[in-house]
């Protein structure tokens, strides 16, 4: 645990060090920069409940869903605010009600022992141990708090963290499983802005290879595959991954289930193609035994807790040479710009799950072309639609 903390401490120099120099003395600050408001210096958390209704039947391999349940956080201090987000898809299991739950713990056992929001650190390991789980009720408080700090620096974290913004890659678009040709083909023409497009997998041969060859017949994008764990024997798998390098696919995710990590280190020291964790890779702790059982490990904020341990997952997957991604849920655009902060560190990025929703309460992020762009605006560039959330 000692080793952790010192590692998690290396990267957290500059927060840190706002301890000593006023946030105007770091930067100069960014155009379209928070304005402070009249506030007190006390940490305090507000939270609202969302709908996230989809714009298609989302179906992977297990299951199908038209909407997510998402609660918006807002952490303000000193004049200042910034919002998170808790996005939930049904496995993930956490609900609306559990992160209310949650947030009162921090509201009366965490919240009280800082007074400002600085140390990011400190604060969410306290968030962290509250409980075992509830990761994304805790990737909400996270956001939240970067989107304070950064607005009260008037900066980006990509600028923060000394990223490059030309280095972001473009996001893919995600078509799920459809029985119907006709839908399958519609999602195809909503996907037609972007450069590269993802196709959930995982159901049965002919179902797979049907979906393969109906977006073969029109479109020759490159892809990347998502099979959601759903094959379930390892030469099968082999096969498969063979039979897309053929037609075009670049990568696989999550062939088999994270039970069956032998097998997948089977599959990787043979396949074609880049093999990257998703279920496997939750957080920091678990990328040590996943290096030769997969090429590279997927970056989900809400499995990860946040910004701030996926910052340290980056690292950590660097130095074990193995290559990055980042991906999301259905998630409203406080997620999804957040978690673009990192996507200069990472090959491939999945970050679509606002475009995928019909009701996107923030503005934020922006594609131009299918490429992620990092606008130079504060935190994580927000900005509230009206009407939508109250708080």
């Amino acid at each position: 645990m000692s080793d952790r903390r010192t590692f998690l401490k290396t990267a957290g120099l500059l927060t840190a060090g706002a301890a000593m120099w006023h946030p105007s003395q770091l930067f100069a600050r960014s155009a379209g920069a928070a304005k402070k408001k009249a506030g007190s210096k006390k940490l305090e958390l507000a939270w609202e409940d969302f709908q996230g209704i989809m714009k298609f039947t989302f179906t992977i391999s297990g299951s199908s869903r038209t909407t997510t349940p998402i609660v918006i956080t807002r952490l303000t201090w000193d004049g200042y605010e910034g919002y998170g987000e808790a996005a939930m898809p049904p496995y993930l299991g956490e609900t609306q009600a559990s992160c209310h739950e949650f947030y009162k713990k921090v509201v009366d056992n965490v919240l009280p022992k800082f007074d400002n929001p600085f140390q990011i650190e400190d604060i969410m390991a306290a968030v962290d141990k509250i409980t075992t789980n509830n990761t994304a009720a805790k990737a909400s408080i996270d956001i939240a708090l970067h989107d304070l700090v950064g607005n009260i620096f008037g900066q980006p974290w990509w600028k923060i963290w000394g990223f490059n913004p030309k280095d972001a890659p473009y996001t893919c678009y995600t078509i799920g499983y459809d029985a119907s040709d006709d839908m399958v083909n519609t999602k195809i023409t909503e996907a037609s802005w972007n450069k590269i497009i993802k196709v959930k997998l995982g159901m049965s041969e002919a179902e797979d290879k049907r979906m393969i060859n109906l977006i073969r017949a029109r479109d020759q994008r490159p892809i990347v595959i998502d099979a959601n764990q759903g094959w379930k024997d390892k030469y099968y798998a082999l096969d498969m991954i063979h039979w897309l390098a053929e037609r075009g696919v670049e990568m696989i995710e999550q062939p088999m289930s994270k039970l069956m990590l032998d097998e997948t280190a089977w599959i990787t020291e043979r396949s074609p193609l880049p093999v990257m964790a998703d279920e496997s890779c939750q957080r920091i702790y678990d990328i040590p035994r996943l290096k030769g059982a997969f090429h590279g490990i997927n970056i989900k904020l809400m499995k990860c807790t946040g910004l701030w341990e996926a910052r340290q997952m980056i690292t950590m997957a660097e130095q074990n040479h193995m290559k990055l991604m980042v991906g999301c849920m259905t998630e409203t655009s406080v997620a999804i710009s957040a978690a673009a902060q990192i996507s200069p560190k990472v090959i491939w990025a999945d970050l679509d799950g606002n475009y995928l929703l019909g009701n996107d309460c923030f503005d934020g992020m922006k594609l131009v072309d299918g490429r992620i762009t990092l606008e130079d605006k504060p935190g994580l560039g927000l900005t509230k639609k009206p009407g939508i959330i109250s708080i």
